[in-house]
């Protein structure tokens, strides 16, 4: 019996349950929060859907992580969103007392289960995260660059007025202010599109795109995105229990590839029922990877802040 947990009820982590429940790719999606009966009221009303959607999978709400147990995957949302005005690294305290509780019961409960951690800052709690867990670092990983890479696909989109499903874009590094979105690997179709944007209007999208979440907030005024973040997130569940080595951007520990050892950062890795299976290795700009070498100091110079933190 296949079982995922989302961790966290709130907009990212009951649309992604949605989602993954909708998608029919699973028995059972467990929906665990500390407010009492949001889960269960939630789980309620996806179930009665699936009539009319026409899918099987099972929806639990509850706030006792008993009912996680031996889940195949679980997805880490909970934590504090960011308001406008509010760096992820403002996010850092409060929530890496979040993912390290929360971290100790998916050990407790589900201890052969892949974890993917969508809660910012994204690179540090991953590697929070990871210590936390004792996992092998394949098994843990985080949700960004399928988000960064989406965002970027739609304003590339928007601005050639090519068809959406024609765009392929790519980001790497880490999830904020050192994401290194690659144009070299960008495409509408098989044409680069650097043949159809001109520099400007290219340098213009990598910037709006390092700043997506950002100018959502902004917008929100009291709550951040969740729809296309729960898309990147049910994306990759998807990913590790079809275990058909799928190909994706995401936050996975760096083992000596590009020259880059012991940290967490958004690269191309082949995910299976293990997480990443494999990180793969791709051709870069010497621009590009620069950007990627430095994201990487800056990830482990951010971790580095966890050791202040008192959990």
């Amino acid at each position: 019996m296949s079982k995922v947990t989302v961790v966290g009820a709130g907009k990212y982590g009951s649309t992604t349950v949605q989602r993954i429940a909708e998608w029919d790719i699973v028995d059972e999606v467990v929906m665990t929060d500390i407010v009492e009966g949001l889960p269960q009221g939630l789980a309620l009303d996806m179930n009665q859907s699936r009539p009319i959607l026409g899918y099987r999978t099972i929806v639990t709400g509850t706030n006792d992580y008993a009912d996680t147990a031996d889940s195949d995957v679980v997805v880490i949302t909970a934590g504090l969103p960011r308001k406008p005005g509010m760096s992820r690294m403002d996010l850092l305290g409060v929530n890496a007392k979040i993912v390290k509780a929360v971290t100790e019961e998916i050990v407790k409960y589900s201890p052969n289960a892949v974890i993917i951690v969508v809660t910012n800052p994204l690179d540090q709690m991953t590697t929070l995260c990871a210590d936390v867990s004792g996992f092998p670092k394949g098994r843990v990983l985080g949700q960004a660059g399928m988000l960064d890479s989406a965002r970027f696909a739609h304003f590339i989109s928007e601005a050639s007025g090519a068809d959406i499903l024609d765009v392929t874009a790519v980001t790497l590094g880490s999830h904020g202010e050192t994401m290194v979105p690659v144009p070299s690997m960008c495409t509408i179709g098989d044409t680069p599109i650097s043949e159809v944007l001109d520099a400007a209007t290219i340098d213009e999208l990598v910037e709006r795109t390092r700043n997506g979440g950002a100018e959502i907030v902004a917008f929100l005024k009291t709550g951040s995105a969740y729809y296309a973040p729960s898309a990147a997130a049910a994306s990759m569940v998807k990913a590790v229990i079809d275990d058909q080595g799928a190909e994706m951007p995401v936050c996975a520990w760096m083992e000596g590839q590009y020259g880059i050892s012991d940290v967490y950062l958004g690269v191309i890795a082949r995910l299976g029922v293990n997480g990443v299976e494999e990180v793969l290795e791709v051709d870069l700009t010497d621009a590009e990877r620069a950007g990627l070498e430095e994201a990487a100091v800056a990830v482990a110079e951010k971790v580095a802040d966890l050791q202040q933190i008192e959990l």
